[in-house]
């Protein structure tokens, strides 16, 4: 039987994490609670968490500084907690390596139904081997074979738009800011500037896309990045 995931939530607002305690515990979640960031890092640490819900505003530590920390050995998903809603501040989150946000006030339900949408989003990434297809099966991506197809013909992706490709692909309608993606797609390979990634964006819309002017799968989100749009069927 597979073991509850387990969920910390760091907000310095007792009642907060006391309300979505209780909610996560319902839906079956184990649940670890910290007011504070030094007491989140300690646990994040001591557990096998498998998503963080993350305050920005805190006694001790900032929350983007704690996200900047955790980062540095983890991809735990992170989902950051704010009454921030500029989207500067949005961005400067996204880029930290936050995977989402929530913003205050919200509904106990809409958090417990956004931490599963992004652990079975995150999760995926482990589970997908067989080759997945898109639009009726006129863009097909083998994640294993490292082959990507459009209307039956290899597409001639190289390696590097792959593996950006492959890394949206894995994460449907989340939207990444360039640094993600070379952080996450091209790790330390990568020695250019964040910009080279719209290069490589624009290789991979001219390979897949039927319009690039108005692509199918690869849409820009203004400010922010790219984001992978095709459903799986």
């Amino acid at each position: 039987m597979k073991s509850p995931r387990t969920v910390l939530i760091v907000d310095d607002e007792e009642k907060i994490v006391e309300v979505m305690q209780t909610y996560l515990e319902k839906d079956g979640y184990q649940v670890l609670g910290a007011y504070d960031g030094t007491t989140a890092l300690r646990l994040w640490k001591e557990n096998d968490v498998s998503l963080i819900l993350l305050d920005l505003m805190l006694p001790d530590i900032m929350g983007e500084q704690i996200c900047q920390m955790i980062r540095l050995n983890s991809r735990v998903p992170i989902i950051m907690l704010t009454a921030r809603t500029e989207e500067a501040d949005l961005i400067k989150g996204l880029q930290m390596g936050a995977d989402d946000y929530i913003y205050k006030p919200f509904s106990p339900r809409a958090v417990v139904a956004k931490v599963g949408a992004v652990l079975r989003r995150t999760e995926s990434d482990e589970l997908i081997s067989m080759p997945v297809s898109y639009n009726q099966g006129k863009l097909v991506i083998d994640f294993d074979n490292m082959s990507v197809t459009v209307r039956g013909e290899k597409a001639g992706l190289t390696p590097t738009e792959f593996k950006i490709l492959m890394t949206m692909a894995k994460a449907p309608n989340r939207t990444f800011t360039r640094e993600q993606l070379i952080t996450y797609a091209l790790d330390d390979d990568f020695d250019g500037y964040d910009r080279s990634i719209d290069t490589y964006i624009k290789g991979i819309r001219a390979k897949i896309e039927e319009d690039r002017k108005d692509p199918s799968y690869i849409l820009t989100v203004h400010g922010m990045g790219y984001k992978f749009a095709g459903e799986k069927e």
